[in-house]
């Protein structure tokens, strides 16, 4: 029998085989993984050759080991760390920022409040983190269900079902997206012939926060969530390089993302009106309804990898559309989205983009890995390069290494997956500080659909799922797929009514 062997892991064990004798440690360094090897003051010549023949078949190279790339696990009990949070909260008691909302809704650019991260803004990024997290656990992914892309619960009880109803928020309507383009992994379908929707997926939610929360944080908040992707692996190769204008300007973005974003076709239940133009309804509804009252008003756009992208996509029109609303961008490791021009218009009209990044994700780098906005330096020389693309906004940079309860090694689905992100911001002082001790969210989410974990921490990895994959047994024993109850079944009917606000 042949077996088929993941290179990467192969090196490793071929490595493991070969230091044994030497207790060599190897780190393997690229655009996005470092390597050194150390053992101590002497070296393995055979161990040494080793890895540099595996790294040359891997296109990497070797480098001398850095102390800051090595975290000193010995310094740390994780397991008693771990065992130590098991009976305190998950959050601590919410402060009142209505004071210094704009701030924390990045007025002046996030300036002095991100390295060391201020604890109120750590605990805002967190929630809209959380609403991006929800985007996820709330999609049905199963393609052997007729609602495959579509959302499992219906908008009244969906921060309900999801344990998200400690951010005092309501969902008002749910977002419907197709493509033009055929986008391979970013849009899911049903192998099911009778299926809710053959072209729209759902796409994300808008909502709005309570009374309650609207006085702690000193206005109405407007949230739109866009749903992205976790398999950065099965779909950077397949995203279009194309920038395509967008409206009348110099401003260009990624084709694919703003297929998503524009696509409608009257021939569909759910996408007659694209995802732009459904957000941006409810929006002018919220905004109009709300300052007619006398209340101050903000838009919050988050999302994670390409409902990132997405956001800012939104952000564009609504900064077109109301120019003095304060419009804020949270996105989690989101790829670059359109050309220089793109990025001055976002900053010219007061859009305020955040971006959190992992140093080791390879999403961020992307499209425009090579050609990207660090060619601005020569612009001297080429003048401004329309096609090259460019980040927008300020950038909080996290790196996986500093957490003790996360493995090592090169696992880029699980650094990528935003509940690793989620992880990292509760732990995140400075860039010289050690992992926040008191950090408060709970470790096991980590593992929700990834094996990111320590193993001693003992949290099995894809833990979240539902019982024997939805299936149960009816009254003759056997074992069937039930149905949704009606209230969670996709209706373009209740989608189109408009709700009394």
């Amino acid at each position: 029998m042949v077996a088929t062997l993941n290179p990467v892991n192969h090196c490793h064990q071929l490595l493991s085989a070969a230091n044994h004798n030497h207790a060599c440690r190897l780190v393997i360094t690229a655009s996005f993984n470092e390597v050194a090897i150390n053992d101590g003051d002497k070296r393995s010549n055979k161990s040494t050759r080793l890895a540099k023949s595996i790294s040359n078949l891997l296109n990497l190279y070797i480098e001398k080991p850095s102390l800051k790339n090595f975290l000193h696990r010995n310094d740390w009990n994780v397991v008693a760390q771990a065992e130590a949070k098991l009976e305190l909260p998950t959050m601590s008691p919410k402060e009142d920022i209505s004071s210094i909302w704009r701030d924390i809704h990045g007025c002046s650019d996030w300036e002095n409040l991100l390295d060391p991260l201020h604890p109120f803004v750590r605990r805002e990024l967190i929630k809209y983190g959380e609403f991006s997290q929800a985007t996820y656990d709330a999609f049905d992914f199963d393609s052997f269900s007729e609602y495959c892309g579509s959302c499992l619960f219906n908008r009244r009880k969906f921060f309900e079902k999801l344990g998200l109803t400690k951010h005092g928020y309501d969902v008002r309507k749910y977002i419907y997206a197709m493509s033009q383009f055929e986008i391979p992994r970013w849009l899911e379908k049903s192998y099911v012939t009778d299926t809710w929707s053959k072209d729209s997926n759902w796409m994300g939610y808008i909502a709005v926060s309570d009374d309650l929360e609207s006085k702690r944080i000193g206005r109405r908040d407007i949230v739109v969530a866009w749903r992205g992707t976790v398999l950065p692996s099965e779909w950077y190769e397949d995203m279009q390089r194309d920038l395509e204008p967008l409206g009348h300007g110099e401003a260009k973005v990624e084709r694919g993302f703003l297929s998503i974003y524009k696509s409608k076709r009257m021939s569909t239940r759910y996408n007659k009106t694209s995802a732009s133009e459904q957000v941006m309804e409810e929006i002018k509804r919220l905004t109009k309804f709300y300052k007619s009252t006398g209340e101050q008003v903000s838009l919050t756009i988050t999302g994670h990898s390409l409902g990132g992208a997405l956001a800012l996509l939104n952000a564009y029109d609504a900064a077109m559309t109301f120019p003095t609303l304060p419009i804020s961008v949270i996105s989690f490791g989101a790829p670059r989205v359109g050309n220089i021009a793109f990025r001055d218009e976002l900053h010219h009209r007061g859009v305020k983009a955040l971006r959190i990044t992992i140093k080791q994700d390879l999403v961020p780098r992307m499209p425009g890995i090579v050609f990207n906005e660090t060619l601005q330096k020569f612009d001297d020389l080429t003048g401004t390069l329309d096609w090259v693309y460019h980040h927008v906004g300020a950038e909080l940079k996290l790196d996986a290494r500093a957490s003790p309860f996360l493995k090592r090694g090169s696992n880029f689905i699980g650094v990528h997956h935003p509940e690793t992100y989620l992880h990292l911001v509760d732990g995140f002082v400075s860039s010289n500080s050690s992992f926040r001790s008191d950090a408060k969210r709970d470790l096991a989410l980590v593992n929700k659909y990834c094996d990111m974990l320590v193993n001693e921490l003992r949290i099995p990895a894809y833990w979240y799922q539902l019982s024997n994959k939805g299936l149960v047994s009816n009254e003759f024993g056997r074992w069937i797929r039930p149905k949704r109850e009606n209230e969670d079944v996709p209706s373009p009917i209740e989608e189109e009514e408009n709700y009394d606000l």
